[in-house]
């Protein structure tokens, strides 16, 4: 089990890579990249997957802070999704928009590492 979650934190990870690191590779002309939106996938995917394992082991579970940062992902995949269709479409992409995505994603992260449970 240990092995399973390993490589779901480390798919977990990459995927949180590719929407940072899209949104900063393009921050001068902001977009929606598809590593982002296939990021937000991962993202999502493997964050309730660990959700899901961390309900299974021994251990206490913040259900708080697994709320918060499922409200931030959803928010980074709905804005991932409307960046991409404009893209798909050939319209711009607002700048408030392509920010939001990695934004956002960058907080999800933040939260992930600085709320810490100290019991």
């Amino acid at each position: 089990m240990e092995v399973l979650t390993a490589i779901v934190v480390a798919i977990h990870i990459i995927s949180a890579a590719a929407i940072v690191g899209g949104w900063l590779a393009h921050f001068k002309n902001p977009t929606v990249t598809v590593s982002q939106w296939y990021g937000t996938w991962g993202i999502l995917a493997t964050g309730l997957l660990l959700a899901g394992l961390a309900e299974m082991g021994d251990g206490p579970v913040n259900h708080a802070k697994i709320g918060v940062k499922l409200v931030i992902g959803l928010s980074v995949f709905v804005t991932a999704l409307l960046g991409r269709r404009k893209e798909n479409k050939g319209e711009p992409v607002s700048t408030g928009l392509a920010h939001a995505t990695g934004g956002m994603a960058l907080i999800n992260i933040l939260v992930a590492v600085l709320w810490q449970d100290f019991s």
